[in-house]
C-alpha cells in the first residue's frame, strides 16, 4: 500500500495501487472481496485516457472510493520509446486486449468480478464528475449482487 503523510496537517492520505498483472489483481480482489476495475489506456498518446486519469482516477474522491471497494488494473499501451514497457508487460497487456478489448477501444474500462466476469463496461471518457462515475460503478455492483 502506498501512503503519503502530510506532516504539517497531520493527514495521512493513502491511495489504491494500480496493478499491471491481472492474475495478482484478481487474487487481491478475491482475497479482499472487491471488484476489479480494468482500464485500457494509451498513457502518452490518447487524450481522453490522459484526461480520465487526471480528472477521475487521480481525484481524491475516486482514490478513496477505490481503496475501499475496488482492485484497479491498468493495461497501458504507450507509444513513445521512453515509455516503452518490458516484453512481459506487453504480452500481459496484449492478452488482456485479446480477451476483453478485441476492438482496441481507448479509454475502455471494465468492472468485473474477481473471476473475470464482466459486470459493466465504459467506452471512452465517462461524462461528469468522479462522483458520477462512482455512482455508476456502485449501481453496477448492486445490480450484479441482485442477480
Amino acid at each position: 500500500m502506498s501512503c503519503l503523510l502530510l506532516v504539517f496537517n497531520t493527514l495521512i492520505y493513502c491511495w489504491a495501487p494500480w496493478y499491471t498483472d491481472f492474475k495478482k489483481a484478481a487474487a487481491a480482489a478475491n482475497n479482499s472481496n472487491k471488484m476489479l476495475l480494468l482500464n485500457f489506456s494509451g498513457s502518452d498518446w490518447c487524450g481522453p485516457c490522459i484526461r480520465m486519469k487526471k480528472d477521475i482516477f487521480d481525484s481524491a474522491v475516486f482514490e478513496g472510493y477505490a481503496k475501499k471497494r475496488l482492485v484497479l488494473i491498468n493495461a497501458d499501451f504507450p507509444r513513445l520509446e521512453k515509455n516503452k514497457l518490458d516484453i512481459i508487460q506487453i504480452k500481459q497487456n496484449e492478452d488482456l486486449v485479446s480477451k476483453y478489448n478485441p476492438e482496441g477501444k481507448f479509454p475502455y474500462t471494465i468492472l468485473m468480478s474477481s473471476k473475470g466476469e464482466v459486470v459493466r463496461e465504459w467506452e471512452g471518457l465517462p461524462q461528469g464528475s468522479p462522483d458520477l462515475f462512482i455512482a455508476d460503478i456502485e449501481k453496477a455492483i448492486n445490480t450484479n449482487k441482485a442477480n
